[in-house]
């Protein structure tokens, strides 16, 4: 027996429980999350969210040139444009619903500077901004009667049919058919493809994935950004992140010798754009012949470092260095993806119906390098507009559903071990912040074929099937875009 929703949103982070907030209350919504709602790479957001918002100093003109800077001036202005305009609305909108951001002692919110940015415009909570925003979001859609959440449920599979779509999801090892008349996309970024990476668990690439096998159009997923200082604990395959709001108070990147060296390589020194200070870093290493980086912001003031750093400095108490005191090992990991399912300036996919909104989507706001807050930003801003977009064309929705029968039957086979740690190192040795032309013509004929292994074999459908084969899909579109 088939389940019907107005709308499917596929992801519970931060785009994805915000776009069900702003859907208008008569419509059924159905929330899917992968693992637990928590677990995603909006809760691990750490330095804050950048916007315009009661500024008397700045103004969105500098926020979109700050953006295009960031980016190469390989953005879409007119999505910029739009992602710097509404970011007061919705930064109005999630404190209302009761996100708290730090304030000043006159009770005016603190800005903070990061990376990048002319001015102090990052509203942060701490430094656990993300989780800040999700639980609340989360608070709120728990008290939606038209909200249906479903924690540790997996997409198997998405079909469009006449009346919409069709989505099989696997929960408690049975698989349920739940269709829609739309689909909202909010399955976050990539980053296990990698060997290290900031991200979550969930960051495998199914959207992207669906949204491929489905047609629609996949742009710049080779617009991978590595984020500088992660913790540089290579025993892990999800690195700890250091946030670049550390670097924005004042901190110095040390080099093996225990030596600044961002001076050698831009002006802007610390605070230049993630991929520029990523380069530094690997360019300085190849120059010393060692990978042993380090963060130092002991100069400043102890107390000030742990309040403003909370859990950042419990993080790496617990790895054995005191933030107050100790050089922090650095190295930059995977962090972010700016490309994604191309989407309109209403998170509109090429297919009708079917909406991608947050990390997985590729609005253009970005460019080739992301500047930093602006990420959960994007999220809310266009996750918005889909759902401003659904209720437009609400007129227009059949009142029947079409259910597709998904086939889960006769599949016996478990997937080959060992294919997504092959995956992995092709990507971490081909495309990692200076790619390497030759493995990445090698790595792709290789995951070529582990991709025509995985969609043309009889295996399970379940996590391990699905996302081996996203990351396979990830890998091909990566590799293929550079060679």
């Amino acid at each position: 027996m088939a389940n019907n929703y107005d709308v499917i949103i596929a992801g519970s982070g931060a785009a994805g429980l915000y776009a069900a907030i702003n859907l208008p209350k008569e419509l059924k919504v159905l929330v899917i999350s992968k693992k637990e709602i928590t677990l995603c790479n909006s809760a691990l957001a750490q330095g804050g969210i950048a916007g315009v918002y009661n500024s008397p100093d700045d103004n969105i003109s500098f926020h979109q040139n700050d953006t295009l800077i960031a980016g190469g001036f390989k953005n879409n202005t007119e999505t910029v444009h739009i992602l710097v305009s509404e970011a007061c609305l919705d930064i109005e909108k999630i404190i209302k619903l009761g996100v708290e951001f730090d304030r000043n002692p006159d009770g005016s919110l603190h800005r903070t500077l990061e990376g990048g940015h002319c001015r102090h415009r990052i509203f942060h909570h701490k430094d656990a901004t993300g989780f800040e925003i999700l639980t609340t979001l989360l608070n709120h859609v728990r008290t939606l009667d038209n909200v249906t959440v479903m924690e540790n449920t997996l997409l198997c599979g998405l079909e469009k049919t006449s009346t919409g779509f069709s989505a099989n999801l696997l929960k408690d090892n049975e698989y349920i058919t739940c269709n829609s008349h739309f689909v909202i996309l909010a399955t976050g970024g990539i980053g296990r493809v990698y060997e290290y990476t900031t991200n979550s668990a969930i960051a495998t690439g199914d959207g992207i994935t669906f949204a491929f096998e489905m047609g629609a159009d996949i742009k710049n997923l080779s617009f991978v950004q590595f984020h500088p200082t992660a913790f540089n604990n290579r025993n892990t395959r999800e690195c700890f992140l250091i946030s670049e709001a550390v670097r924005g108070e004042g901190a110095y990147l040390l080099n093996a010798n225990h030596e600044r060296f961002m001076h050698n390589y831009d002006d802007r020194l610390e605070l230049a754009p993630r991929d520029v200070v990523s380069h530094a870093i690997i360019q300085e290493s190849r120059k010393l012949g060692s990978t042993d980086f380090y963060l130092d912001i002991s100069h400043k003031d102890s107390d000030f470092i742990k309040s403003r750093f909370p859990m950042i400095y419990k993080n790496l108490l617990e790895q054995g260095y005191d933030l107050t005191k100790d050089l922090i090992p650095i190295f930059p990991c995977q962090h972010y993806l700016m490309g994604g399912i191309n989407v309109d300036e209403n998170a509109l996919t090429a297919i009708d119906g079917l909406y991608a909104a947050g990390e997985c989507s590729h609005t253009g706001v970005h460019g080739n390098n992301r500047l930093a807050s602006n990420s959960l930003l994007e999220a809310l801003v266009f996750s918005r507009r889909a759902a401003m977009d659904i209720a437009s064309k609400l007129d227009s929705c059949p009142d029947e559903f079409e259910d597709f029968k998904f086939d889960n039957s006769n599949r016996k086979e478990a997937i080959p071990r060992g294919l997504r740690t092959e995956i992995r190192h092709i990507l971490q040795q081909s495309y990692f912040v200076i790619p390497d032309s030759k493995a990445a013509v090698k790595g792709f004929e290789r995951v070529k074929e582990i991709k025509d292994i995985l969609t043309s074999g009889n295996f399970i459908i379940n996590a391990d099937f699905i996302e081996a084969k996203s990351l396979a899909t990830v890998a091909y579109i990566i590799l293929k875009e550079v060679i």
